[in-house]
């Protein structure tokens, strides 16, 4: 097995070589709960990231089953309003990108922080993405409808990693590190233009 600190310079490594996805900005329809709703179901980066968020909270347990998603979806909402704000906030999409990586490395690796620390690591990617989306939607209500969309959609991608990591309990823990693994290839594989 590759030990996890090549695993994860590797992973570095690989994003620092790759060029933005530049995924996000002007994207569709910013103006509808609906379209808000949708937009994280339609993206992989973003149903990976969200997801591999719960299930790195269901393998941590405890406080982190809400504390974790919560630190998200918050922080998320806060990076949206200094998109919209036009607050500039540097490396969003390398950002994003790191973040569909490095969150399923943590899940692969079932790496078993304390929850503050995972607060940040969470909080600090999820700026990242509440940033891009803040930038795209327009500055009236149909924006706000638009963000707190996105913002149910990403408790439920939430709620569904938590659910499949419960789910498997620790007797097929192994599965959850499964996912993790697949996340940040997928992470790469965005990096690279290759998914």
């Amino acid at each position: 097995m590759i030990p996890a600190k090549r695993l994860c310079l590797s992973a570095i490594l690989f994003l620092a070589a790759a060029m933005p996805a530049y995924a996000h900005v002007g994207i569709g329809t910013t103006s509808s709960f609906t379209a808000g709703f949708m937009h994280p179901l339609c993206g992989l980066d973003h149903m990976t990231v969200m997801i591999a968020v719960g299930l790195w909270a269901a393998l941590k347990g405890g406080k982190a089953i809400w504390a974790w998603p919560a630190a998200f979806v918050g922080v998320m909402l806060a990076g949206a309003g200094l998109g919209m704000a036009h607050v500039p906030v540097p490396f969003v999409e390398p950002g994003i990108l790191a973040s569909v990586v490095a969150l399923g490395l943590l899940v692969a690796l079932a790496v078993d922080l304390p929850v503050a620390a995972g607060v940040a690591i969470i909080g600090l990617f999820a700026l990242f993405h509440g940033h891009a989306h803040g930038t795209e939607v327009p500055e009236n209500a149909g924006g706000l409808e638009y963000m707190a969309g996105f913002a149910a959609a990403t408790v439920l991608l939430h709620a569904t990693g938590i659910a499949a990591g419960l789910s498997l309990g620790m007797r097929f823990r192994g599965s959850a590190r499964v996912a993790g693994a697949a996340c940040a290839a997928i992470g790469v594989g965005l990096a690279f233009g290759v998914v």
